[in-house]
């Protein structure tokens, strides 16, 4: 039975029994032609992206098989709490916990020149107490520390956004303590030095 968990502007993600299919939609403003080719490149990129993440120790969804030709990536279901619904619920002691699994994740793949690209707390799944980055549909390989303070950039908006408050409200920590606990383990100091540039221009922006 395939049953449709999320569908967004980019891809739609089914699950089937224990198996997750990404498949990307395509785009009617394209040529369908230069679509296919498209949609089949950032395919194999995501795919490459996960196998490299795998082998590096990095905590992501299992290839169940390499996309080929296709535009689909088929994927080990992970069951578990997705953070975004759920960090806030935990107590103080674990959200911190998850935080620094957090910071080990993320300073891997940096290390490994993996951009994530969308790292927030929407794409990453607690289960069994293992922290699953998830969704590197925009993720991309680089040596730049701009790029990998902006995957920090990222997940600390997502904190301010969806995590300002714990369950004890009163006593409880606030987005800047979690993402501290962040800081704790990922330590790659340039690029936590040019996060403080990364914030500023955004703040010129608005």
């Amino acid at each position: 039975m395939k049953q449709l968990l999320q569908q967004g502007a980019e891809a739609k993600i089914f699950l089937i029994r224990d198996k997750i299919v990404k498949d990307r939609v395509p785009k009617k403003y394209r040529h369908p032609q230069l679509d296919n080719q498209i949609r089949r490149r950032r395919t194999k990129s995501e795919a490459k992206l996960l196998i490299k993440a795998s082998k590096a120790k990095v905590n992501v969804p299992r290839l169940l098989a390499k996309p080929g030709s296709g535009r689909m990536i088929h994927m080990k279901y992970i069951d578990g709490d997705r953070l975004s619904e759920t960090l806030n619920s935990y107590p103080e002691k674990k959200q911190f916990q998850i935080m620094q699994q957090l910071g080990e994740q993320v300073a891997i793949l940096h290390e490994n020149n993996i951009i994530h690209g969308d790292l927030t707390t929407s794409n990453t799944i607690l289960s069994d107490d293992k922290l699953y980055l998830i969704d590197f549909g925009l993720g991309f390989i680089s040596t730049k520390i701009e790029d990998k303070a902006v995957d920090l950039h990222l997940i600390k908006q997502a904190l301010e956004a969806k995590h300002f408050r714990s369950p004890d409200h009163l006593l409880g920590q606030n987005h800047t303590a979690l993402f501290k606990q962040f800081l704790k383990t990922y330590k790659d100091k340039e690029a936590i030095e040019r996060l403080k540039v990364v914030e500023k221009r955004g703040r010129y922006k608005h």
